[in-house]
């Protein structure tokens, strides 16, 4: 199979054009003007390359980048986009993260563990009580989307909006999207950021004990966030705190149905949940790619790369790559010698990820302790979409 992101079959199971890529250092693709990095040691330097960024725009203009200009419409998109930490490069993005994780600290997360777990369990008690159904609606999107809510203080009256927002953004973040995808991301970025923006001034004049309150009035030498940055650093938080959480729930299990050995040995050593959190994240990939441009001429394994290039680092092949994990196409959820990249590397390592793996370890552990027999309903099928992977429905029994 060839490297073929709009394929179904292709999505389904990327894993044999990976092992092709990997022959060569890099491969480019026409079709999206993309050098293809493949190879783990490669796609792990990459991250962590100065001479490569997430913009350019810091650096250069479009055009001297050799790039057309953006479409006037999308202005509201790339507005909020570039507001958050992710799409910007130091010395914006060193200030932003500094202020972020200050309101975001490992403390404050893991202060969260019981709450992760009581919204857990009552979401797989009542998903035992109705006798199993939709695992990725039913389980794997309230959870993320519950805790996220909660930790910057988005009401529960208004939360049935955040995934529909971010599922139209995060289609910007695809190959080549269409201009129906293009303008859907934008109404959604514009109604999403009036929302932001009237609840964050609303916790200006009056905190609460959540996160926007937090951001709102954060202070780090008289630094401060301005609406613009907040708005755009929770949309960033939003998007981020449920979609790979909500994905690696969905592909994990369907992981593990396929894999009804290693599933049940699961099943008789719950002690095995942290090292099978980690192997699942690397063994069906959710975030398959990464982009990059070259911000200085570089070379990959003997081929230079010029400024003005952009790089797709493929996560998926990363993590198959056989130079560092043995028997990589082997689901072993004992591994312990496991250097995944699915949470990235270097300054835009995910600030999200230790919440992610409480939120993943809740959950799995949950329906291990009170699903302990669930089984694959009908088969699932697959969303379209490639950077971000996921399954549109998981029909289990209990």
């Amino acid at each position: 199979m060839r490297f073929d992101p709009w394929s179904p079959e292709f999505v389904a199971y990327p894993y044999d054009a990976y092992a092709e890529l990997r022959q060569r250092p890099v491969t480019f693709f026409e079709p999206t003007g993309q050098w293809l990095v493949a190879r783990h040691a490669d796609v792990n330097a990459l991250l962590r390359d100065r001479r490569l960024g997430r913009s350019y725009l810091h650096v250069a203009t479009h055009a001297e980048f050799g790039r057309p200009e953006e479409p006037p419409f999308l202005d509201p998109f790339w507005r909020v986009v570039r507001a958050g930490m992710l799409d910007v490069e130091p010395p914006v993005h060193t200030r932003l993260r500094r202020l972020v994780s200050r309101a975001f600290t490992p403390r404050m997360v893991e202060a969260l563990r019981p709450k992760v777990a009581s919204i857990a369990t009552g979401l797989v008690e009542d998903f035992v009580a109705r006798g199993g159904g939709d695992l990725i609606a039913e389980v794997a999107e309230p959870l993320p989307v519950t805790v996220i809510a909660e930790m910057l203080g988005v009401p529960e009256a208004d939360r049935h909006l955040l995934r529909p927002w971010s599922a139209d953004i995060c289609g910007m973040y695809e190959l080549n999207p269409s201009p129906e995808t293009q303008r859907t991301a934008v109404r959604a970025a514009e109604e999403f950021s009036g929302y932001l923006s009237e609840l964050a001034r609303a916790r200006r004049a009056n905190p609460g004990d959540d996160l926007i309150s937090a951001l709102a009035l954060v202070a780090d030498g008289g630094d401060t966030l301005t609406e613009e940055e907040l708005v755009g650093t929770c949309v960033l938080l939003l998007n981020a705190g449920h979609e790979a959480t909500v994905n690696v729930t969905g592909i994990g299990w369907w992981s593990l149905f396929r894999n009804p050995a290693e599933l049940e040995r699961l099943r008789a050593d719950h002690g095995l949940l942290p090292t099978a959190i980690e192997e699942l994240m690397r063994w069906d990939t959710p975030l398959q790619m990464f982009e990059r441009w070259v911000l200085e001429d570089i070379s990959v394994g003997g081929v230079n790369i010029p400024r003005g290039a952009e790089v797709a680092l493929l996560f998926g092949s990363a993590n198959r790559d056989p130079e560092v994990f043995a028997d990589p196409d082997r689901l072993d959820l004992g591994r312990t010698e496991n250097p995944h990249i699915s949470f990235g590397a270097g300054i835009h390592f995910c600030l999200g990820a230790p919440l992610a793996r409480i939120e993943l370890a809740e959950s799995f552990g949950a329906l291990l302790r009170l699903a302990p027999r669930m089984e694959l309903a009908t088969e699932p099928t697959w969303n379209p979409g490639y950077v971000i992977r996921g399954l549109t429905a998981l029909e289990t029994r209990v």
